[in-house]
Order: structure tokens, then sequence, then C-alpha cells
């Protein structure tokens, strides 16, 4: 292992981490750049050991799907707030759905799950040991196979495509 990769085991993640932590603190003075720079490379090297190795591939790809993200948590959030003042007079069909995987990759996997996390409506709840299937808790689905359609085709198919 040559010493650069040593140092930097996973360059686009420095690069990820010293941006974040700039617009953090929403400051580029030398000192925001050094602590970045700290941070931007000792994360990586901290966590490499077990890091999962998984390469992304397809870069716009990721910008579609991080913008199809973008737009859902939107879409969601208005969903989720008209489904609360209705609440009275129209219930939602809210219910535990099991969701089959055919993405295996560790990394797609989080990603999966932070979506689904972030996304109002639905809440990852648990993975199969064998990663084979995950049960989601959903705000509102009242035919069970179309939402599961809809999800594998929305959020599992585009991290296939990124991930394997």
């Amino acid at each position: 292992m040559t010493v650069l990769r040593r140092l930097l085991p996973s360059p686009a993640l420095s690069v990820a981490l010293l941006a974040i932590w700039l617009l953090l603190a929403r400051s580029a003075s030398a000192g925001h750049i050094v602590l970045g720079l700290i941070v931007a490379i000792g994360v990586p090297v901290l966590v490499s050991s077990f890091w999962p190795p998984s390469r992304a591939r397809h870069p716009f790809a990721i910008l579609r799907y991080t913008l199809l993200i973008c737009g859902d948590v939107v879409h969601s959030n208005l969903v989720v707030a008209w489904g609360v003042v209705r609440w009275r007079w129209h219930r939602p069909a809210h219910r535990f759905v099991v969701i089959p995987l055919d993405l295996r990759d560790p990394v797609g996997l989080a990603v999966l799950s932070m979506v689904t996390t972030v996304v109002p409506g639905t809440v990852w709840s648990e993975l199969a040991v064998d990663r084979s299937a995950m049960l989601l808790h959903v705000w509102d689905a009242p035919d069970e196979a179309d939402f599961v359609a809809r999800f594998k085709a929305r959020y599992e198919a585009p991290l296939r495509e990124i991930f394997e």
C-alpha cells in the first residue's frame, strides 16, 4: 500500500468531508480550512479498517437520485401534512410493509435506510439477517403491492445502478 493511499484511503470521502465542514462552518478562513483538512484526512484513515469496500458508479445517476430524493422529501412533507389535517375525515392506511430486496451492497443498503428515514411517511424498521428483505412502516399505503413496486422502482433500482 502506498503512502498516499494510507494517507487518503478514500479521496472522494475526504473531499466531501472538507466541503461539508466548510459549508457548516460558513467560513473559509485558514483555521477552518486546517480543521476541515484534519477531519477530512483523519476520519477516512480511522474508519478505513472497517469501512465496507464499495465503489459508487455513474455520477449522473447519483445526481439524479439526489434530486429525486429532494423532490420526494418536499412532496411527502406536503402529503403527510395534508393527511394530518384531514385525519378526522380520512384515516391513512398505515401499515408495516415487507419489501423484498435485490440490492446487496452494504453502502447501498445504508443509503436506502437513510432515504427511507428522511422521506416523511416511511420508517425503516428492520432488515432481514440475510439482507433479502426489509420491513418498513408506511404512513399511507392503501395498496401494498403497488407501494412495494413503486418503492423498488423509485428507490432501490437507482441504488443498484449506482452501487452494483
